[in-house]
C-alpha cells in the first residue's frame, strides 16, 4: 500500500460503504474480496482504495439481486485473470437481463398502484365535494 493510498479501518469502511462491519467480515469470510485485507500492526483490518471500489461494485450487484453464488463465481473469474473476460461478460449480461426483467415487473406494479391511487383520489374528491354541497344547504 502506498503512502497516499486510503487506509480505512473496518468501521470507517462500513461508514464509507453503507455496509455493516458484520457484512464486511462476511464478505471477507466468504471469499468475496479480491485479495486478502491488509492488517495493521495491531491486526486490525485496513481497507485500501481498491477494496473500497470493489466493495462498492459488490454492493451494486447485491442491491440488484445477484445471488451470493454468482458473486462468488464473478470473484473467481476476476481473480483468474483477463482470459475470463468473456465469462465475466456473460455473467454480467445475464444479470443485467434479470435486473431489466425486475424493472419491468416493478414498473408494471407501480402503474397498477398509480391507477388505484387515481381511483381513490377521484373517490375522495367526489366525497368531499358531496360533503361540501350538503353543508351549504
Amino acid at each position: 500500500m502506498t503512502i497516499t493510498e486510503t487506509s480505512l479501518s473496518i468501521s470507517q469502511m462500513a461508514d464509507a460503504s453503507g455496509l455493516s462491519t458484520h457484512t464486511l467480515r462476511y464478505y471477507e469470510r466468504e471469499g468475496l474480496m479480491l485479495g486478502s485485507i491488509e492488517r495493521a500492526s495491531s491486526t486490525h483490518r485496513r481497507y485500501s482504495d481498491g477494496d473500497i471500489t470493489w466493495v462498492s461494485f459488490l454492493t451494486k450487484l447485491r442491491s440488484t439481486g445477484m445471488p451470493i453464488r454468482d458473486l462468488k463465481l464473478y470473484v473467481e473469474l476476476v481473480r483468474a485473470g483477463e482470459n475470463t473476460s468473456g465469462a465475466r461478460l456473460a455473467l454480467l449480461t445475464r444479470h443485467r437481463e434479470s435486473v431489466r426483467q425486475q424493472l419491468r415487473e416493478v414498473t408494471a406494479s407501480l402503474e397498477a398502484i398509480d391507477i388505484k391511487i387515481a381511483l381513490y383520489e377521484t373517490t375522495v374528491a367526489e366525497r368531499e365535494a358531496q360533503q361540501t354541497g350538503q353543508e351549504q344547504r
